[in-house]
């Protein structure tokens, strides 16, 4: 008995301190990335500026380079843009890829500076030309950009409808509805006065007031989201209260994933100091919350958590979206594990995460696979709340951020280990970071890393030796189905590995992540077979396929050069 305990320490012992094979590295200045993010803090302690932006990479010229767009905040209150130049006023900006590992700001050419209080942003193609438009959440009125596919941008949010005046968060595009038109969901937080703002005092000292504290005894009250039906003629319609999504809450993230696999996207809401809700699509335009009948809503002990982020992904590769969603300090990372669509299970403590994640003030959260070893990891960027913490506890406003790796245990079960520091995250300077955007920006075949940090200078993470694996990823463009491609179902075989992926538009938190599908192999030097499940229900098969690759697939198509993008 004591020879078999000394060889499980053993074995554990080999698989915690297992030799660093990927090095996150700052390349924010070489690659020409000037991005400071401005909240416009006073010291008033306006909740506006605690919730910081996003970023999303997309490929907006279609060069196959992965380009990426930044959103910013602005003074409190928001100045008066007809008395003040546009150039002096914090901007949003887009970066163009220059295919050398660099950036270049184009944000003038391109029309997309808006100089409103940013908070979240995504893209997709809403009008199937091959271009993808810009989506951005406001405190004020929302914006979306269309894509003249000449570099330069046009805002048609009043043709379009979508201009919204609540405090917008995150957003995503999808087909709910399978018609071959993206639509498009906003989540919402809540109602809110800059002149009527609340905060607390702490040993005399001014500190952000909770939202719930907020709207207790006031005016303020949480807000419903909105759901938007593309009309196919370059208009939408709020169509939130006939869909059934009806729900008020302090939303802050939505996740899109078919999570019962019934060919229909279905949508988690993470709710700041609320139950999370998770919305089944019926498949007739119309969607029924599900949270209290799958549990996750709560977390393992009945408890809401204080949802910041939250993510689709099948970290188990049992072809059924699992689902992580972050929470505020001393409350974890939430995992749950999907139970073939019955229910989910809270494993966060049992896979290694829960205990670690406590401490951490968290935002962003995302399922990557970093070292390209074919099982999704999880990213978790931190910063607390409060900028003035350190005064009342151990706690500090700027954190390291967190990359957990996946294991396969002998038992088939899976335990994440923290390898933060294996990859140089505890390394680099601690920041108070927000959204962040996962994407292989320099197309070497592994995934990097961009974070948006709040009221700080932005940060770009190269993955360096995450390609020593076998990778393949893949580009896909609908022609029934629409163009993004988003909601198609991808699933791969090599030897014993079986994975299964979405194209998805926004997920994390206030972001979005590149929609090129991206999967490690390991030491695997073939692809069995490769299946494309479209929305539209035709399928593309393929054989034989070589690794260490981008693949551009279109629908009915297949294998397409670059040129054949649009």
């Amino acid at each position: 008995m004591m020879r078999c305990l000394c060889w499980t320490i053993l074995f554990a012992i080999l698989i915690t301190s297992a030799p660093a094979e990927v090095k996150f590295v700052d390349v924010t200045a070489a690659a020409g990335i000037s991005f400071q993010h401005i909240d416009g803090r006073t010291g008033e302690k306006f909740l506006i500026e605690t919730l910081g932006s996003g970023a999303l990479f997309f490929d907006f010229d279609a060069d196959t380079h992965l380009d990426l767009y930044v959103v910013n905040a602005t003074s409190i209150p928001p100045p008066d843009a007809e008395h003040t130049s546009q150039t002096q006023l914090p901007r949003n900006t887009l970066y163009h890829n220059n295919g050398d590992g660099t950036f270049t700001d184009v944000t003038d050419k391109a029309g997309v500076g808006d100089t409103r209080y940013g908070v979240g942003c995504t893209a997709a193609d809403i009008d199937n030309d091959g271009y993808p438009e810009i989506y951005v959440t406001n405190y004020g009125q929302n914006t979306l950009y269309s894509n003249n596919g000449d570099g330069t941008f046009t805002d048609i949010t009043q043709k379009a409808g979508v201009g919204d005046e609540r405090w917008g968060t995150s957003c995503a595009f999808l087909d709910y509805d399978n018609d071959g038109d993206v639509d498009l969901y906003v989540v919402n937080y809540m109602k809110f006065s800059i002149a009527e703002n609340q905060w607390w005092e702490t040993r005399g000292i001014r500190t952000y007031c909770s939202p719930t504290d907020q709207i207790a005894g006031s005016h303020f009250v949480s807000e419903p989201d909105i759901l938007y039906r593309n009309n196919g003629d370059g208009t939408f319609t709020d169509v939130t209260e006939a869909s059934g999504i009806s729900h008020r809450a302090l939303g802050l993230a939505v996740a899109v994933g078919d999570y019962d696999n019934d060919g229909y996207p279905d949508l988690h809401i993470a709710n700041d100091m609320e139950a999370d809700l998770l919305y089944r699509n019926n498949g007739d335009g119309t969607f029924t919350e599900t949270a209290d009948l799958t549990g996750t809503g709560y977390d393992g002990n009945g408890f809401p958590g204080s949802g910041m982020g939250s993510a689709f992904g099948d970290y188990d590769n049992n072809g059924y979206l699992d689902l992580v969603v972050s929470n505020a300090s001393s409350l974890p990372v939430v995992l749950y594990q999907n139970e073939r669509a019955a229910f989910f299970t809270d494993v966060s403590f049992t896979a290694g995460i829960g205990a670690v994640t406590l401490p951490y003030f968290k935002w962003a959260v995302e399922f990557f696979d970093y070292n390209n070893d074919g099982l999704l990891d999880i990213f978790v960027a931190n910063g607390h709340l409060q900028e003035n913490i350190a005064l009342f506890s151990d706690s500090t406003y700027p954190q390291a951020d967190l990359l957990f790796r996946n294991t396969r245990q002998q038992n088939s079960t899976y335990y994440f280990i923290d390898a933060s520091a294996e990859v140089g995250l505890t390394q680099l300077p601690k920041m108070v970071s927000r959204g962040a955007a996962f994407g292989d920006y320099d197309n070497d075949g592994d995934l990097d890393i961009f974070l948006n940090n709040a009221n700080q200078p932005a940060t770009l993470l190269r993955n360096e030796g995450g390609n020593n694996n076998h990778w393949l990823t893949i580009q896909l463009i609908g022609t029934q189905s629409n163009a993004s491609g988003i909601g198609t179902k991808v699933v791969l075989k090599a030897g014993e590995r079986s994975l299964y992926k979405e194209v998805r538009s926004g997920a994390s938190y206030l972001s979005q992540s590149d929609r090129r599908v991206h999967f490690g192999l390991g030491n695997q030097t073939e692809i069995d077979t490769l299946e494309i499940r479209w929305q539209s229900g035709h399928i593309d098969q393929f054989s034989n396929v070589k690794p260490n690759q981008i693949l551009i697939i279109k629908e009915s198509h297949g294998i397409v050069d670059w040129q054949d993008i649009r």
